[in-house]
């Protein structure tokens, strides 16, 4: 593997048809149920991406990923309902790829696994 993330991001904005830059996301890794332990914080770039989220192997398990869409919307001037967005996903394959991008407008937001 290069030296990439195991876990990358992007989102996109698409209320306004662009990449969402300077999103805050921190990754996180579950221990035991209830129990999370932080792995690596990002900004998303001006393309909307973090490419180095956390370390370039993580073992099978739960982990989530949080946005700080509060700071985006008002930076950009919007107002949001969702002030965060929180997504946990486990990790199956450890010689898989993650990448969870996030479509994201002030009403409403989906995700899918991408690659």
């Amino acid at each position: 593997m290069s030296n990439r993330s195991h876990v990358t991001t992007h989102v996109l904005d698409a209320a306004l048809g662009t990449p969402a830059s300077g999103v805050p996301v921190h990754l996180e890794q579950r221990d035991e149920p209830g129990t999370w332990h932080s792995l690596a914080t990002g900004t998303t770039n001006e393309d909307g991406r973090v490419s180095d989220l956390g370390p370039e192997q993580l073992p099978a398990g739960v982990y989530r990923i949080t946005f700080d869409t509060s700071s985006y919307f008002t930076r950009t001037g919007q107002r949001g309902f969702y002030p965060e967005i929180t997504i946990s996903f486990e990790l199956a394959d450890e010689a898989a790829h993650y990448h969870v991008p996030v479509l994201l407008s002030p009403f409403a937001y989906s995700t899918y696994r991408g690659s």
